[in-house]
């Protein structure tokens, strides 16, 4: 798992394309995972039929160019339920005042842990 802090976008729809593109260029240096998810549909969509978001041509391009080195890219729907801890990584990294790069396989002790359900 992994977390950035970007800056505002247009639209969150164009945090989500931003996202993924860069936990893909990551992984491409830090691990063989070859399954993403997310808890947005619509990203999902985008990535099936990228010729219907003609207003984020250029995004998709980069993340096609990315996705081109996995030999079977997988992009999965993840709802936030099932995914709390995804979930509380994005929310902390939008807090941070400074920049925010993290990737592992757990959440770093320097981060707070996320309240127990």
């Amino acid at each position: 798992m992994g977390t950035r802090n970007f800056t505002r976008r247009v639209s969150a729809l164009h945090s989500e394309v931003e996202a993924l593109w860069w936990a893909i260029k990551n992984m491409l240096q830090y691990s063989t995972c070859q399954s993403f998810g997310t808890d947005c549909k619509e990203l999902i969509t985008m990535m099936k039929e990228p010729h219907v978001w003609p207003s984020f041509a250029m995004e998709l391009e980069r993340i096609e160019t990315l996705q081109i080195c996995f030999p079977d890219f997988n992009i999965v729907h993840v709802p936030r339920a099932r995914n709390q801890n995804s979930d509380f990584l994005a929310k902390t990294a939008r807090s941070f005042h400074r920049e925010l790069h993290f990737i592992g396989c757990s959440i770093p002790v320097w981060l707070p842990r996320p309240p127990q359900a």
